[in-house]
């Protein structure tokens, strides 16, 4: 997959770098800032590509990678790249990179390549900005609040994470990677639309969306048999289900509600069904991906972190003995959690979800002793603040103790910032703790140190976070 996504890197960034060239060759673009006001760095040897191909490069997720290392130490942790096709700033630095996030709309927009456009539409909430993504964004924003405050919904989640947890009793080993994606997307589709895992529109739905992530990381071309065109025939048929459903719960009235989000999304009457599509695929996307990547870090981190394994069973047992046989998990004893909060905080910060954003400067923006001119590329990197020995003490420790200090929390970004932070954090941690309930009471797991983590730029495991797991009977 990571081959297939410098497809794409490489025919986008020729592209751009075409066009910039042009621009510039006929003087469509206007002159750069005074080159001491801007950060040190290297545009790269390579026309077009600048250093894109080395910026990308896969590595651990839980390391800078060889590339930030080399210009961080060279250059500082502010420093100037060509990459994606134009000129860049690249911050490893905490303080910009809150700077960044906490001005975005003012200084700064989001500004991802055209085929992540392509991809995920025009109406994602990842790439629209002003007054529509304010729009999609608080619809999405109440189906976390109406999920929070839905007892049923939660009871759910405890059901189909021991049912999960049942069915490995007879197994020896289990890819867990593919097995927590599973999970979290049946979740959403459950509390998205009442779809049951066993309902056969659950399968197709899935099906459909493992070709659309697949080409989501190829070469965009649209060529019949490339992932790329199958992909958006993959889009384009979850779509036209997804309208299905709603105009058949138009049809049904208000005499038949189910008491999921597409209830709730009906009575949002200034959206139309385009955006309510697009928000629908938005909650499917983080469900199957980062909900599931999260899971599959914590429990790749307690694999080895036999203390802090230790701490959480210790944890989750005391719970249990406050609870009747049976009695599912609730609100009140997420609450509870405290320690396994900080296995879950600890595993981003470790783990790094999410490597980097896309943002361009909207006009010069003066931060400190530099300019960023306006329609430069900004890119914020997570990882380079959740990786400091300067911020943190013993960065590349997993320690979940450094997390009763409440200032830890200020010096990471694992879920963003500004208007862009994720409004479905809370949601996604209850899922993996209630998982973690049930997983750490009934089995004991390994998993081999060289199956980690990696940054492809987006996260995905060398064998699918295999474990070999053993069940306790106690």
């Amino acid at each position: 997959m990571a081959a297939s996504f410098l497809a794409v890197v490489f025919s986008t960034t020729l592209f751009s770098g075409i066009v910039v060239f042009v621009c510039k060759l006929f003087g469509c673009i206007r002159k750069e800032k005074p080159i001491d006001l801007l950060p040190r760095g290297s545009m790269g040897w390579f026309p077009f590509l600048g250093e894109t191909l080395a910026f990308l490069k896969p590595h651990k997720s839980n390391s800078l990678g060889t590339f930030l290392q080399q210009h961080c130490s060279r250059y500082g942790n502010i420093f100037k790249s060509h990459l994606f096709g134009g000129p860049t700033i690249v911050s490893c630095d905490l303080e910009f990179n809150v700077f960044i996030l906490q001005n975005e709309e003012r200084l700064f927009q989001t500004s991802y390549p055209k085929p992540v456009h392509d991809i995920l539409g025009k109406l994602s909430m990842m790439l629209v900005s002003g007054d529509l993504h304010k729009k999609l964004r608080s619809a999405a924003v109440s189906f976390i609040n109406v999920s929070k405050s839905s007892p049923d919904f939660i009871s759910y989640v405890d059901d189909l994470c021991i049912s999960l947890v049942d069915s490995w009793r007879d197994k020896k080993q289990v890819v867990f990677f593919k097995e927590a994606k599973e999970l979290t997307f049946y979740l959403m589709l459950k509390n998205l639309l009442s779809i049951e895992p066993e309902d056969p529109v659950a399968g197709e739905i899935l099906g459909d969306f493992l070709t659309f992530m697949k080409g989501f990381v190829s070469l965009p071309v649209q060529i019949p048999g490339t992932a790329y065109a199958k992909a958006v025939k993959a889009r384009k048929r979850i779509s036209s289900t997804l309208k299905e459903m709603i105009r058949n719960r138009e049809n049904e009235g208000m005499h038949k509600k189910r008491g999921d989000f597409l209830d709730e999304l009906l009575g949002k009457v200034w959206l139309n069904d385009e955006e309510k599509v697009s928000i629908l695929l938005d909650l499917l996307l983080a469900g199957y991906e980062t909900t599931s990547g999260l899971m599959a870090l914590v429990v790749y981190f307690l694999a080895h972190a036999p203390s802090s394994l230790q701490t959480l069973k210790d944890e989750h047992q005391a719970l249990r003995k406050t609870k009747k046989d049976g009695e599912p998990l609730n609100w009140e004893d997420f609450k509870k959690m405290e320690f396994t909060s900080h296995v879950i905080s600890e595993s981003l910060r470790c783990g790094n979800l999410v490597k980097f954003v896309h943002r361009r400067a909207l006009k010069d923006v003066k931060f400190k002793e530099y300019v960023i001119p306006g329609g430069w590329q900004v890119l914020p990197i997570f990882t380079a603040a959740h990786l400091d020995p300067s911020i943190h003490e013993h960065p590349l420790e997993f320690n979940p103790w450094r997390w009763a200090d409440q200032t830890t929390s200020k010096k990471v970004t694992p879920f963003g910032g500004g208007l862009r932070i994720c409004p479905g954090a809370e949601l996604g941690k209850l899922e993996i703790a209630f998982f973690l309930h049930h997983f750490v009471l009934h089995f004991r797991w390994e998993a081999k140190e060289e199956d980690c983590p990696m940054s492809c730029p987006y996260l995905d495991f060398k064998r699918g976070l295999v474990l070999q797991i053993h069940q306790l009977h106690n």
